[in-house]
C-alpha cells in the first residue's frame, strides 16, 4: 500500500505552491526573516548535519482535495526537523506530509484579524463548504506538537502544546516566554526596533534567558566590542602597546 500511495499521490512539484491571496499584513515579511535569521545558530548545532526544514508563508498539503489548495494548510512560519531542505536538488515549492511523514515541530500564525481564523476549531464533518479550522487541523491533523497564535496589536502570543493529543495553552515562566523544549529555546514578546519599526516583535531566547540575536545584531555587537578595546588600548602609552605587539594604526 506504501509503495502505490508513493506512485499516485502527487509531490511538492504537482502541487499549487498558492492560493493566489495577497499577505494581508506588511509586518509578516520581516517578522518571519527576524525569526529565522536569529533561530538559525541554535538549529545549526541541533542539526550539524543541516537536515531541517523552515517554512514561511508556505503549504503543508495534510489531504488530497479538489482543487488541491483546499487541502494545505500556509502557517506564517514553521520548522521541520530531520527531513532535507531540498528535494532532488531544488528548494521544496511546499512541504506534503504523504510523502514526508513528519510532522512541524512548531506552526506559527501571525493574526492580521481578530484572531478568529486561528483558533478555529471546526472539524471536516462541520466545516461550511469543506473549509476546516486551522486549530483543528494544527491539533487533529497534522498533530503539531507546539502552536504558536502571535497578535502584534495585543503585544502577545500564545503557544499550545499537544498533550494526550489535545492542545493545552501553556503558561508563561517567570520571564513571560513559552519554552520549546525540544529546541531548547524560549518565545515570547520583545518591544524594540527590526527594520526601522518599534513594534512588540515575537522573539526567541535561550533557556538561560539570553535574547537570540540576528545576524547584522551579532556583527553590532562584536563592533561595539572591538570599539571599547580600541579605546581601552588608547590610554596605554606606546611602550606598553610594543610590549603587547600590538600596533593601534592597524586597528582603526
Amino acid at each position: 500500500m506504501t509503495s502505490l500511495s508513493a506512485l499516485t499521490l502527487p509531490d511538492h512539484t504537482q502541487l499549487p505552491d498558492s492560493d493566489g491571496t495577497f499577505v494581508e499584513n506588511l509586518q509578516e515579511h520581516p517578522q518571519s526573516i527576524l525569526i529565522t535569521d536569529s533561530i538559525r545558530p541554535v538549529l545549526e548545532q541541533l542539526h550539524p548535519d543541516g537536515q531541517y526544514c523552515i517554512g514561511q508563508d508556505s503549504g503543508i498539503y495534510w489531504r488530497l482535495t479538489d482543487p488541491p489548495e483546499k487541502g494545505a494548510e500556509a502557517p506564517d512560519w514553521f520548522y521541520v526537523p530531520n527531513v532535507p531542505p531540498t528535494l532532488n536538488g531544488k528548494m521544496r515549492r511546499s512541504y506534503v506530509l504523504w510523502k514526508e511523514y513528519v510532522a512541524p515541530l512548531i506552526v506559527i500564525e501571525f493574526v492580521s484579524g481578530d484572531g478568529s481564523e486561528e483558533r478555529n476549531n471546526t472539524p471536516p464533518s462541520q466545516g461550511e463548504g469543506g473549509n476546516v479550522g486551522k486549530f483543528w487541523v494544527y491539533e487533529q491533523a497534522i498533530r503539531v506538537p507546539y502552536y504558536g497564535i502571535y497578535e502584534v496589536a495585543k503585544a502577545q502570543v500564545e503557544v499550545y502544546h499537544l498533550i494526550d493529543n489535545t492542545y493545552e495553552l501553556m503558561q508563561p515562566n517567570e520571564r513571560g516566554h513559552y519554552p520549546i523544549a525540544p529546541m531548547g529555546v524560549e518565545l515570547g514578546i520583545w518591544q524594540g526596533f527590526y527594520q526601522n519599526a518599534e513594534l512588540p516583535w515575537l522573539r526567541w531566547w535561550d533557556a538561560q534567558g539570553n535574547l537570540l540575536l540576528t545576524g547584522e545584531e551579532r556583527a553590532e555587537v562584536e563592533r561595539q566590542k572591538r570599539e571599547r578595546i580600541v579605546e581601552k588600548l588608547r590610554t596605554l602609552s606606546a611602550e606598553q602597546l610594543n610590549a603587547l605587539g600590538i600596533d593601534l594604526e592597524m586597528l582603526d
